[in-house]
């Protein structure tokens, strides 16, 4: 091959480049893992060389590799496999019987975990699952349930797994709810934060390595189904530097990674905050690592004190009175050793505290020219974004609200929704805005739901939160979820744009972005995704290009029955895979589930009567 022959030639496409000198495009051509040509179709082709691969992309719409810059993929990964995930599922009934089923086939001492992703607005029923209904579904089996940031279901099989009963005295800001007698019912409340839920999950058995491994690739791969390439981890808690970072560790040594990461340590110790960052500081340094695989600095948390947690069902809660102390010593350490930071905040209340720490810092120890960004924001005022932006800050914004509007709504008002996040605003008056998910045990982690939110305002339940004037149009909403989570980073020299010397990442789409109604924006998924100039996904037309899965292990994994993300079986995009490839049942699942009658209400997606099988996992 000649130094100037592509390796990889995508043409016959509308590209939308996000690039202002280009915008649109036909074809592009990349090497060594970059763009190397961009434009039309006679000039990539001048890059063709013997050796180069070229695909026809038969007209489709493609973009720069989605970035997120808020999703906890470390700490996902690990658990990904052992997940029920409800993101998407249409109806409560259809939800409970994925439920039903998954309890059949979980082995004794597993639990079955929904973990996050979903809200009851999302389903036909408009309302949760009771306990009762959970119990019948899963009478043997554990079951975790976790509701948003405000509760947690358990069966009377996990209560007895954690031991929770009339004798547990309910913990610091959380509540057992309980019977007229005094006995658990299975409802865990965070009042007002949510220890109690990650807790109590933390109980649960865990999975060995060489399953937390293959779980974080499948939850990559899902990702790259929806076209993501990028995501910036917020660390988490129960999310322990460097130890949980192993599993990642070793799938960038492997090159096996398919999801660039750059990740932020979150401290874990309550009042010991500063010490932890202290010795991560002697350990690390921002941008530590490789394009795949980088440090970026700190937070999502900094000091415990400063956690305004937001559950829109209970009323805000106020910060300790010494947080000021708290947090000014661990930004002054950061700044003092040019640490980029992050900082969780849902209210103005807390925001503006937040910043008075800031600019007491930045006239000890200059923040400018040090990435910082608040993530949520979501009731910041206007003279917190002029703060902002005259320290040289930034906003990571979620759709949390699109999970949680209807309940700021009954609590706050419409005319408070119609502003929370104000994005456009924000983006007014030149704040760096990233966009995210928050994913994955508040808002699911497809970034088409989040996109969906910020164009057309509306919650999954249908609520319109916002007027025309907090929505953004589908361009700029897709430049947040590329060069506008660059920025968090600070790679938005090499990310965001499909330009000559950029990153090759980018994403081929099943329908297009920029045309779809826009009650469609959510179905959109990734034919082909490419990652540094390399397929790591493809499906329909380009199935055959793309890499086979491993085998999900262990094999009674949810994911090998149902995927992630929720796909009507009618319109699911078949890939390549064989069947021996995507579902791996175990012998015993598999014997008892052929003894039972035929159901008609067997889930799309999923079909074990008779010995069939129809996995749609990818």
């Amino acid at each position: 091959m000649a130094p100037t022959d592509a390796d990889l030639i995508l043409h016959n496409a509308a590209i939308a480049t996000l690039d202002p000198s280009n915008p649109d495009a036909h074809a592009l051509a990349i090497r060594d893992g970059k763009f190397l040509v961009v434009g039309d179709e006679a000039g990539v082709m001048t890059a063709r060389g013997p050796a180069t691969k070229v695909v026809d992309l038969g007209g489709r719409r493609a973009i720069p590799g989605l970035n997120d810059s808020h999703l906890h993929l470390i700490r996902g990964g690990l658990n990904f496999n052992l997940e029920l995930r409800w993101d998407g599922v249409p109806s409560l009934a259809e939800a409970l019987r994925m439920l039903r089923e998954q309890a059949f086939r979980t082995p004794a001492p597993q639990w079955v975990r929904v973990v996050g992703g979903w809200n009851e607005f999302q389903f036909a029923e408009r309302r949760m699952p009771t306990l009762a209904e959970i119990n019948a579904a899963a009478p043997d089996t554990p079951v975790f349930i976790l509701h948003l940031y405000d509760r947690a279901l358990l069966n009377a099989a996990a209560l007895r797994a954690v031991g929770y009963s009339k004798d547990t005295p309910d913990p610091p800001g959380g509540e057992i709810q309980r019977d007229k007698r005094g006995n658990p019912t299975g409802a865990l409340i965070a009042r007002p934060n949510a220890m109690i839920l990650y807790a109590t999950l933390a109980k649960g058995p865990k999975l060995p390595p060489e399953y937390q491994l293959n779980s974080t690739r499948h939850f990559m791969r899902e990702l790259n189904r929806l076209g993501v390439t990028s995501v910036i981890d917020a660390g988490g808690g129960y999310q322990n530097y460097p130890d949980d970072y192993a599993i990642i560790e070793d799938l960038h040594r492997r090159g096996e990674m398919t999801v660039r990461v750059a990740y932020n340590l979150f401290t874990q110790r309550p009042k010991g905050e500063f010490d932890d960052f202290a010795r991560w500081v002697g350990m690390t340094r921002p941008g530590a690592g490789d394009d795949y695989y980088r440090m970026n600095g700190a937070g999502e948390m900094l000091v415990f004190s400063a956690a305004d947690f937001e559950d829109f069902l209970e009323p805000r809660p106020d910060l300790a009175p010494g947080m000021e102390a708290e947090l000014h010593r661990v930004v002054k350490l950061l700044a003092e050793h040019r640490w980029p930071f992050r900082i969780h905040a849902t209210y103005d209340e807390s925001i503006s505290r937040f910043l008075d720490v800031f600019e007491a810092v930045d006239r000890e120890v200059p923040l400018a020219g040090l990435r910082w960004f608040f993530d949520h924001a979501e009731t910041v005022t206007e003279r917190s974004l002029e703060r902002i932006k005259a320290l040289g800050g930034g906003i990571a914004v979620q759709h949390r609200m699109a999970f949680q509007g209807e309940y700021f709504v009954d609590r706050y008002g419409a005319e408070a929704a119609s502003h929370t996040p104000p994005v456009a605003r924000m983006l007014e008056m030149g704040i760096p805005v990233g966009a995210g998910t928050d994913a994955t045990r508040v808002a699911s982690y497809n970034p088409w739901v989040s996109l969906s939110w910020l164009v057309t305002g509306r919650t999954v339940g249908g609520l319109a939160l916002y007027p025309e004037s907090n929505r953004l149009d589908r361009a700029t909403a897709l430049r947040l979820y590329t060069s506008g989570s660059a920025w968090m980073s600070g790679e938005e020299a090499t990310k965001g744009m499909i330009a000559p010397g950029r990153l090759a990442d980018l994403a081929v789409l099943s329908a297009d972005y920029f045309a779809v109604p826009e009650p469609e924006i959510r179905g959109i998924e990734s034919l082909l995704t490419v990652v540094g100039g390399r397929i790591v996904h493809g499906a329909g037309p380009f199935a055959s290009l793309g890499p086979a899965p491993p085998p999900v292990t262990p094999d009674w994994s949810p994911v090998g029955f149902y995927g992630g993300y929720h796909r009507d079986r009618a319109s699911a995009i078949p890939t390549a895979l064989s069947h021996s490839s995507r579902c791996r049942h175990t012998s015993r699942a598999s014997s008892l589930l052929q003894e039972r009658p035929r159901s008609s209400n067997s889930p799309a997606g999923a079909s074990f009567w008779g010995g069939g099988c129809a996995c749609w996992a990818f």
